[in-house]
């Protein structure tokens, strides 16, 4: 079978570029496509390409015309999920493909793929269950647990799957050859330098209420073998940087530990950027001692808030103490932070000058603000749904208030935009 994979085109809106001209907030969405290369590992068998339309825009109808797929695979986060829609619509037209859509977005909302241009949607992992569908077609694969058949016009109805290490499929490594032709495309802008993307973990054993990770895995924790992982590591033999793409690379800190040993053992020389909640690094400062010395470089925490009432609410299970103390930790041995924090719509400029003030006396390397979103699928979602005043998922890039806020819509974004200016100023990567 021709199975061709699809990486959708940056497609994100911005309220504060069309409506206020504020160009500096747009979120784009860029990297290397780990999800379809791991789909790829385990399609033997069968002639399979990826294409990559954030590397290489506009080459889908080449692509089609050159290659003539039996099937079609698309993922894409909630901001992507009205151009998967659409890319769908014209595999279908240009070649009659078989379509399947996984990813983020389908395994949290799968009912919004339920349309006439989808045949499947992939409900979570989708590496071992992809390779079912495959191997039942043009039989009826929608018996595979995690895999709907689309009904238009009905609700769907399928199997919940219980994943576990076989959804993992390790003996299979990523097909990271199908993405050469892309490589100059994925980079550490900020040093120039190529990077890769690697995963060692699956979903996350915390619950936050604004977290789209869970809807992945049915809420469980799935870690890849050291082994396995030292092996993916290794095919991207040229390419000094790793990112270690898990929502929560630390969540096991003893798989954690051994994965660092053996990397040190292999001989392995790199620099990786990985994610760990700052409770964690105040837990095990050891363990990132350790990982220092195995070449980690920089880690991404979602801070969140600033108090533990805020942090309460957005179910974070931890405090603002080991935040900062998070932060201590990491300047001492050496690892640069990129910090995550998330901007609620009901900010009035006094929540915004809080904010920058604690930035001045809690330096963070590279800080992040999003804005709390809710997405489809996730408690925050249930919690808001009655608010929210955006529905075009265009806009569910975490960077746009889809819920009104409390501030003039115009004067919120101004404030956000120069909460960021003073922030990147400030700046170390």
């Amino acid at each position: 079978m021709k199975i061709l994979l699809v990486n959708p085109p940056d497609c994100g809106r911005s309220i504060p570029e069309e409506r206020y001209g504020i160009d500096t907030l747009r979120q784009i969405f860029r990297g290397e496509p780990l999800a379809l290369e791991t789909l790829a590992g385990n399609l033997d068998g069968h002639e399979v390409r990826i294409v990559d339309l954030k590397a290489a825009p506009g080459s889908l109808s080449r692509e089609l015309a050159d290659f003539r797929p039996d099937l079609a695979g698309l993922t894409g986060v909630t901001c992507e999920a009205n151009t998967l829609v659409k890319l769908a619509g014209q595999i279908k037209e240009s070649c009659g493909a078989t379509i399947v859509v996984g990813g983020v977005h389908a395994s949290n909302d799968p009912e919004f793929f339920n349309r006439a241009e989808i045949d499947y949607i992939i409900v979570g992992l989708g590496k071992l269950s992809f390779r079912q569908l495959v191997d039942t077609l043009p039989a009826d694969g929608g018996r595979i647990p995690g895999v709907a058949r689309t009904r238009p016009g009905d609700r769907l109805s399928f199997t919940v799957r219980s994943f576990s290490a076989a959804d993992l499929v390790q003996s299979a490594p990523p097909r990271y050859d199908l993405v050469e032709r892309y490589r100059p495309h994925y980079t550490l802008k900020s040093l120039g330098l190529d990077m890769g993307a690697v995963a060692s973990a699956f979903g996350c054993p915390f619950e936050c209420s604004f977290c789209c990770i869970a809807g992945l895995t049915g809420g469980r924790y799935l870690t890849q073998s050291s082994e396995s992982v030292v092996r993916d590591i290794r095919l991207l033999r040229d390419i000094p940087v790793i990112r270690l793409v898990d929502a929560n690379t630390f969540g096991n800190p003893e798989h954690a530990r051994l994965l660092c040993r053996q990397i040190r053992q292999a001989g392995i020389r790199k620099n990786f950027l990985a994610d760990v909640r700052s409770d964690t690094v105040v837990r095990h400062p050891e363990l990132l001692r350790e990982w220092k010395e195995a070449g980690l470089r920089s880690v991404i925490i979602g801070f969140e808030a600033l108090d533990d009432a805020r942090l309460g609410e957005l179910n974070k299970a931890n405090s603002a103490a080991a935040n900062r103390e998070a932060i201590r930790i990491l300047h001492e041995i050496g690892i640069t932070i990129v910090g995550d924090f998330i901007i609620s719509p009901d900010y009035d400029e006094e929540a915004f000058a809080v904010l920058d003030k604690y930035l001045e006396d809690n330096p963070i390397d590279l800080p992040i603000f999003t804005v709390l979103t809710p997405l489809p699928g996730t408690p925050l979602y249930r919690e808001e749904k009655e608010r929210i005043v955006i529905d075009d998922l265009d806009y569910y890039t975490l960077t746009n208030a889809v819920v009104p806020t409390r501030l003039d819509e115009k004067i919120f974004y101004e404030n956000y935009a120069r909460l960021t200016r003073n922030a990147h100023a400030r700046a170390k990567l």
